[in-house]
């Protein structure tokens, strides 16, 4: 049984950070007997002086409802090594680190973040420091966890922009578009247009063509529903063409996307001749306070973490399969990226519903002069 256990925080904040926090300590401590000191700024606290404190129950308390992380967090710093560095001087970081945690009697570590984060875990972790993994990511795109805290918040404010963009549309006669986050996928997209009634959702699993998607909106209007509302993944990318970077990174860096909504304006303005407006939510998606489901599960993996910690279990990830809370090899947890699948349930749902995904194929659907049979009807939607 571990006596001193620490948590950290690590990469960008997502609501439900501090109900994570929270569970952990009043489980911890009331259940196991068991100290937890937090650490600060994500992994860089745990280097030089180390910035840590001890949680006690009055530390937590009132922190359910409130977004962010009360311990800082970093997705850049030391532990990011730049392209072409000496392995040798990461090695030095990774010790320095292990080497303070033994300093503070630190026994084992519960880390809360995404891929990147717990890739750095899985290493602490070979490195002979017991770790135990926390599914963190609005993008809802780590694998071997149907959900992951954070994602369900962002899903509800994205659809609430939706809901807004909708009147506006309408009232005008315009083509609203809205990009949201989601990285490489398109989960946030993807419900958030299907929960809030978008004409067309364009993902990255699935390349789309901008005459597609003009085709659905002149499709539309000449149905007489004169505006349309777009969701666009900020990884989304047009057939052809590469994904448009709002910032490309360098070597100490991670590169941003963004940048797909207003090309996706300035084409469809091209081809439509309609005016189209387009709004960026950004970090919106992840600030503010967990909603009620979010809040659930983020206590519940901090709860569970903390009692496979107690069971002697590390190297592992807690993570939501079929409504139970298991454990998971970190390595398998980070080894692919959780995508959507392109011909899978909810991408045929949308599409039974009227719902576009800018496909080339669907453009040649739209422009058959004749009603589609069953059979041909398919193979487009295909």
């Amino acid at each position: 049984m571990y006596k001193r256990i620490g948590i950290i925080t690590g990469g960008g904040d997502a609501p439900g950070l501090n109900a994570v926090i929270r569970a952990v300590v009043k489980t911890a401590v009331c259940e196991h007997a068991m100290e937890v000191i937090g650490v600060e700024d994500g992994f860089e606290g745990l280097l030089g002086e180390t910035r840590t404190r001890e949680l006690t129950f009055a530390d937590v308390r009132g922190l359910l409802p409130r977004g962010g992380t009360i311990l800082g967090t970093r997705n850049r710093g030391k532990f990011s090594a730049p392209a072409g560095a000496d392995k040798s001087s990461l090695d030095d970081v990774y010790r320095e680190a292990i080497e303070n945690v033994e300093r503070l009697g630190i026994e084992g570590l519960i880390v809360v973040g995404g891929e990147g984060t717990l890739g750095l875990a899985a290493q602490f972790d070979r490195l002979g420091l017991p770790v135990m993994g926390v599914p963190k990511t609005i993008d809802n795109d780590l694998a071997c966890t149907e959900l992951t805290f954070g994602f369900a918040t962002a899903l509800d404010i994205a659809t609430e922009a939706l809901d807004r963009l909708h009147t506006t549309a309408e009232s005008h006669d315009r083509v609203m578009i809205l990009e949201v986050m989601g990285r490489h996928t398109g989960w946030i997209a993807l419900h958030s247009g299907i929960a809030g009634g978008a004409d067309v959702i364009l993902i990255p699993e699935i390349g789309f063509s901008m005459e597609s998607v003009a085709e659905k909106v002149t499709s539309r209007d000449q149905s007489g529903s004169n505006f349309s509302i777009i969701v666009v993944a900020e990884g989304a990318t047009e057939v052809g063409h590469e994904q448009i970077y709002q910032d490309k990174g360098d070597a100490y860096h991670a590169a941003r996307l963004g940048g797909i909504g207003v090309y996706c304006r300035v084409k469809l303005e091209e081809l439509t001749g309609k005016e189209t407006r387009c709004v960026v939510l950004g970090h919106l998606q992840r600030g503010g306070r967990p909603n009620a489901f979010d809040r659930m599960l983020a206590t519940n993996f901090g709860a569970c973490a903390v009692r496979a910690f107690a069971k002697g279990e590390h190297g592992v990830m807690v993570a939501l399969q079929a409504a139970d809370v298991v454990t998971v090899p970190i390595s398998e947890a980070i080894a692919n990226t959780k995508i959507v699948p392109p011909n899978g349930q909810l991408v045929q749902t949308a599409r039974d519903t009227g719902i576009s995904f800018g496909s080339p194929q669907e453009a040649k659907c739209h422009l058959q002069a004749e009603p589609l049979d069953v059979f041909t009807s398919i193979q487009c939607k295909g």
